[in-house]
């Protein structure tokens, strides 16, 4: 059991400091425009994706998904939202707007609380009531200060949780859902590919080191997804919970030492009040882990005494 977890923690570790620094690569791939860049990722991460299927025999899972008609409507739902929040990342990291991005992610675990009140009827207690409020005052102190909405940041956001919420619901593991919808997206990056006139986008004219760039872009995506896969396996989702930061926090960091994006006063105020509800939340989630495990151990404790000798 103490293996298992610290070789999940190693995995989850991996997987979240790799997706901080996957920033780097679409910067250096800054020359290829980004819809051609997506269409790569698409591409690369499907043979990937179906090579590892087929490898670890998992044929019966993508064929028991792809016989569901409900499950092939949940995945066009999840393919186009991940495609989407896929593209903007990438244009957000060319353009410069990798505070956004950074900010996005943040928000996710905040955007899901208001998910689960939406689609799960979940009550906000004390902590989360605050969390949210803190979030709000954190979207409205932008608009005031800088006279627009955050958009990057929240649609990144918002299309992330929409999409963790799609796949909650079709319940189909890891590479089987990125395979199925990779593959749904694969006729419109195989198009644009073809269609388009970037000097990049005939593999046969380019240098081996350009294709070798390209075809990157399907590792990238998918080994910290299988990171993530490995270490969900091995720990609890609360656990997985207490890594999630890492990825924003590398973004902002590169951000703000490595490519010089400006963080005004102003924009520092609005990350501020979100760490401040993150804070809240992991702090209240440390504590309910604490009262949970202290509960199993007198439990434990209560059936060793009663238990005949």
């Amino acid at each position: 059991m103490i293996s298992a977890t610290r070789s999940g923690a190693f995995y989850a570790l991996t997987a979240y400091i790799l997706w901080s620094v996957a920033p780097i690569y679409f910067k250096v791939m800054g020359d290829v425009a980004a819809a051609e860049l997506l269409s790569h990722r698409i591409i690369w991460s499907f043979l990937l994706t179906l090579g590892l299927i087929f490898l670890f025999r998992k044929r019966d899972a993508l064929m028991t998904a792809l016989r569901s008609s409900r499950t092939r409507w949940n995945l066009l739902a999840s393919t186009i939202l991940i495609g989407f929040n896929w593209g903007l990342f990438i244009w957000a990291v060319q353009s410069n707007y990798m505070l956004s991005a950074s900010l996005g992610y943040y928000i996710n675990p905040l955007m899901n609380i208001l998910l689960g009140m939406i689609f799960f009827r979940d009550r906000l207690d004390r902590v989360r009531t605050i969390a949210a409020l803190l979030c709000v005052a954190a979207v409205a102190f932008e608009l005031i200060q800088f006279g627009r909405l955050p958009w990057v940041a929240l649609l990144l956001a918002t299309s992330f949780a929409l999409y963790g919420l799609v796949r909650k619901k079709i319940g189909v593991d890891s590479f089987t859902g990125m395979a199925l919808e990779t593959g749904l997206l694969l006729p419109v990056a195989a198009g644009y590919l073809l269609l388009t006139t970037s000097p990049t986008s005939n593999l046969i004219e380019n240098t081996w080191s350009i294709n070798l760039l390209l075809f990157a872009a399907g590792p990238v995506t998918m080994v910290p997804l299988m990171c993530f896969a490995a270490a969900a396996n091995r720990i609890s989702l609360t656990a997985l919970g207490f890594f999630q930061y890492i990825a924003p926090s590398g973004m902002f960091l590169l951000a703000v030492f490595v490519y010089d994006e400006t963080l005004s006063p102003g924009k520092l105020v609005t990350f501020g009040l979100i760490w401040t509800a993150l804070l809240l939340l992991t702090l209240d989630s440390l504590r309910t882990l604490g009262r949970n495990q202290s509960a199993k151990r007198a439990l434990k404790a209560s059936n060793a005494a009663t238990s005949p000798k």
